[in-house]
């Protein structure tokens, strides 16, 4: 545990130090991510299916806030629609603009959560969306969650439309948008998704609240089989086209990366939890304290010299530091041994 917390510490010093350069290349990626799937799965439109267009988009909003890479993505997928079918356009053109209505009104600053939800769908781990966001977030990113969702599902049905509107003639082309508008509205396996993903969301977030040991671990795991339930639920009542091995896969992976989040935003010691009471002139207070984990400081390796070492070692240093000092040729010491009148002629002669 405390080589994580060391990982921990670590990694936080680098994003505070370079966190402007991480923020930026992962705004890149998810721009150019979300960019590239529209095009993959609804690419209509040949001159902006072009990869090197996605990736100029992408870097174009790099340096944008995320809402705008939203709106961004919005257009260009109603663009390729567009060229697929104007009323099919118009009828994504409304259900997007409703959303964007209660999105901007609850949820302004969520636009990450708008472009993860149908890239987690396309990799077919959408659970992972409502259990990380369940166990940082609150109630009211269930919106984000589930507008990401139908937005999915929305080029979904597109694409699996697009075939059928390629071969159909001017007579029966209103019966497929007809079929299409119908699809969308009463798709089970889309509704089915919505409401997995928003009751995964809510159970985590109310087990993740409680009072009680490993509260995050434990809102992680029954998150993940609050989804499996539903899911499974509604596949045996409506069909809903569920794939359980997929199910399963996404909802264990989502548990190990909750569990993961716990350890970078929530990482706690139970083993020395204490439990207090207080009380004043009207109320009792008890109080339930939980102490973060920490790195240990390392210890410091002090070397001690003993008394005559020390005294061996400064003497030494001193002794290199005398410098002998020759007595000027002016200055003499007469002592009765000396010469004097040998002395005033060795001066004379100088």
């Amino acid at each position: 545990m405390s080589s994580l917390l060391e990982w921990k510490k670590r990694l936080q010093t680098i994003y505070a130090e370079y966190s402007m350069y991480i923020e930026k290349a992962i705004h890149f990626v998810l721009a150019l991510t979300t960019f590239l799937l529209i095009t993959a799965r609804i690419g209509f439109m040949e001159k902006l299916a072009n990869p090197v267009i996605a990736v100029g988009f992408a870097a174009v909003c790099t340096f944008l806030p995320l809402n705008i890479t939203v709106i961004c993505a919005v257009v260009l997928m109603l663009v390729h629609m567009l060229s697929l079918s104007p009323v099919i356009a118009g009828i994504a053109a409304a259900l997007m603009l409703l959303m964007f209505i209660f999105y901007f009104r609850f949820t302004p600053k969520k636009a990450v959560i708008l472009l993860l939800t149908p890239i987690a769908f396309a990799l077919k781990v959408p659970v992972l969306i409502p259990v990380a966001f369940g166990l940082i977030g609150t109630p009211v990113y269930a919106i984000p969650v589930a507008f990401g969702t139908i937005g999915y599902y929305l080029v979904k049905f597109t694409k699996e439309y697009a075939g059928a509107m390629g071969n159909a003639g001017k007579d029966s082309m209103l019966n497929v948008v007809v079929g299409f508008a119908k699809q969308l509205m009463t798709s089970k396996e889309m509704w089915t998704a919505v409401a997995a993903v928003v009751v995964c969301l809510l159970v985590v977030y109310l087990v993740r609240r409680l009072s009680v040991d490993y509260a995050w671990a434990v809102g992680a795991v029954s998150g993940a089989v609050a989804y499996i339930a539903v899911s499974v639920i509604a596949n045996v009542v409506f069909d809903a086209g569920v794939n359980y091995l997929t199910l399963v896969v996404g909802s264990v992976l989502a548990t190990a990366i909750g569990l993961g989040l716990e350890l970078f935003v929530f990482s706690v010691d139970y083993s020395r939890t204490e439990s207090l009471q207080f009380e004043d002139d009207e109320y009792y207070y008890y109080v339930k304290a939980v102490p973060k984990l920490s790195v240990p400081a390392k210890e410091k390796q002090i070397k001690r010299i003993n008394k005559r070492e020390e005294t061996e070692e400064l003497d030494a240093v001193q002794g290199k530091r005398e410098v002998k000092k020759e007595p000027p040729s002016s200055t003499m010491q007469l002592t009765g041994d000396i010469d004097i009148d040998k002395l005033i002629e060795e001066e004379l002669m100088k």
